[in-house]
């Protein structure tokens, strides 16, 4: 046996700020407060200023799980953890055209020299690899790090959701050839998947837009909420899923618009006057428009009024084209706005008709197999990776030396990112999770697993939970209802009473089930005393009745099923 003073040694106890404000104990009172509050209500974090926050002891004990979590995944894929930074220099934003970015936090030393806090490392990683690597044999080099990331965001919100300070795991990986690089993109998305199945939540992954940090390929990870800010199309007939900025569909039916709207641009070259025709209803989204014209400038370096510029010289229009594009919404019966031109040849234009070049909007037909409809759902982004290509290596020089049959040459390496939101996970999942009865966490990430309430005035109860993430609720002034609750509001899986029918203990489940394969299980094959008052299939609340000495194998199997 062990001796008693060894048992106290090992007692946890609940964080001593663990106190469950009054308030939301009242009929109503945890449906009405927004889960970012709630968060703060229970101490998990604290806001100090809007997008800012501090991470008290629960939610720094669900970030170190939710970062064993990813590491152990991203192991598996054969990354390398390091740690760049949070400052970086202007001269490599400068260098790949992102230095100009609204939200960067910009800020200068003491000699003048500027920097931002890095929103993310492309340019630091590929820096560092371009200064450590000569030869192709070094290929291919993956790397990734977990910490926190800044950005100006001029609205904050939300809390976690949309912060100026954000904790993500960043991952970049180089290799020579484009066979690699799609190989490495899909073996890091198949990671991915593996951490969101483990965090017990459906999921979404969708086709999506790379925006500003660029690239040829790109998929955003989802969970489906209406609280999401994102928009989701998913096609009923091939299912395809993609976000709002990537979707293009067809009307079902033909359209009829009075108001017609134009778009001005030209290519890289400004020798080609695109004008963009859509209905004055919908919003246009240019990046559409590279599907039919791959080198048009979408920078926004140019005005509509300069764009126009550049072609109403008629002595030089002649050697310069013209391109209308129709959004497929549009007819010849549309009523379309004047032509800003003097041309002096209508072979100098080209139209092209029934090209989708608008968001689309639910009940659409799906551009991909143009038979099914598209479903819309609202949805929070929580990870994104993109296949890069040789955006950032280019602009950096990132080269490595090939042996070819004529000699040795300079080849730019090819890149991917991908980005996992470690504080978007977990206010993502409190939002999901949260039912009448307050926050409700996968076992995989709760602050501790089970919550143990001692009646007794020994610490024998100790050996019952060997082998689970367990804390002691010592709160002497509180009652043992007022603990259980406050258990389940921190949305801890099990509570463990131990009472006077010792060494019998009582454990109370926290909310659903997403399996109870493992409970029942270990029911059917028990050679002990276990009962279990309610319905595996059906209760939130169930409580089991089992012998200390089997207990801890019991609550195993029963947060492997949570």
């Amino acid at each position: 046996m062990i001796p008693s003073a060894t048992l106290r040694h090992l007692v946890r106890s609940v964080p001593k700020l663990y106190n469950v404000p009054n308030d939301l104990l009242k009929p109503q009172a945890l449906t009405q407060v927004p889960t970012y509050e709630l968060l703060g209500k229970l101490g998990f974090v604290t806001y100090p200023k809007p997008g800012l926050v501090h991470w008290l002891v629960p939610g720094t004990l669900i970030r170190r799980k939710l970062e064993s979590l990813i590491r152990e995944e991203m192991e598996k894929t054969g990354a390398e953890e390091l740690s760049l930074s949070a400052l970086s220099h202007a001269t490599l934003w400068e260098k790949t055209g992102r230095w100009g970015g609204h939200e960067l936090f910009k800020l200068k030393d003491s000699t003048g020299s500027e920097y931002c806090l890095a929103p993310t490392c492309e340019e630091e990683i590929t820096q560092l690899v371009k200064q450590g690597v000569r030869s192709y044999k070094d290929m291919p080099l993956l790397y990734y790090q977990i910490n926190t990331k800044f950005r100006d965001e001029k609205r904050p919100r939300s809390g976690l959701l949309r912060g100026r300070e954000f904790l993500m795991k960043d991952a970049y990986s180089f290799d020579l050839t484009e066979k690699d690089a799609f190989s490495t993109y899909n073996k890091m998305t198949d990671a991915y998947t593996s951490i969101f199945q483990k965090l017990r939540v459906p999921f979404v992954k969708a086709e999506a837009d790379s925006g500003d940090i660029g690239g040829s390929l790109s998929h955003e990870w989802h969970y489906i909420h209406p609280t999401g800010e994102d928009t989701l199309f998913t096609c009923t007939e091939c299912g395809n899923t993609s976000n709002v900025e990537k979707t293009l569909s067809f009307p079902q039916e033909e359209e009829q618009h009075d108001d017609v709207k134009v778009k001005y641009y030209t290519t890289n070259d400004e020798n080609t006057l695109v004008c963009a025709y859509y209905p004055g209803s919908r919003q246009i989204v240019p990046s559409f428009l590279l599907e039919e014209i791959p080198d048009i400038d979408l920078s926004g370096r140019l005005s509509e009024d300069q764009v126009l510029d550049l072609f109403k010289d008629e002595d030089t229009l002649i050697n310069k084209k013209i391109v209308r594009i129709m959004d497929s919404r549009l007819n010849s019966r549309s009523n379309f706005p004047d032509f800003p031109i003097n041309f002096i040849n209508r072979s100098l234009i080209t139209t092209l008709t029934d090209i989708p070049i608008v968001e689309a909007v639910e009940g659409e037909l799906c551009h991909k197999c143009e038979e099914g409809s598209l479903e819309a759902k609202k949805a929070i982004e929580v990870g994104h990776t993109f296949f890069l290509g040789e955006k950032y290596s280019k602009a950096l020089e990132c080269t490595v030396e090939v042996p070819e049959d004529t000699g040795i040459k300079k080849q730019n390496v090819l890149m991917g990112c991908y980005g996992i939101g470690l504080s978007r996970i977990i206010a993502a999942l409190a939002e999901i999770n949260r039912d009448s009865q307050g926050l409700r966490w996968p076992t995989s990430l709760a602050p501790w697993e089970v919550t143990v309430i001692n009646m007794s005035e020994s610490d024998e109860f100790i050996p019952a939970f060997n082998g689970l993430d367990w804390r002691v609720d010592s709160r002497s002034k509180v009652g043992l209802g007022r603990k259980i609750k406050d258990s389940h509001m921190m949305g801890i899986p099990l509570v463990a009473v131990v009472g006077k029918k010792w060494p019998m203990l009582e454990i109370e489940e926290r909310g659903a089930r997403s399996a109870s394969a493992s409970t029942r299980q270990l029911h059917s094959k028990k050679d002990f005393q276990w009962e279990i008052i309610g319905d595996l299939d059906t209760d939130n609340t169930v409580k089991h009745i089992v012998h200390s000495g089997h207990a801890a194998a019991v609550m195993r199997a029963i947060l492997s099923d949570m």
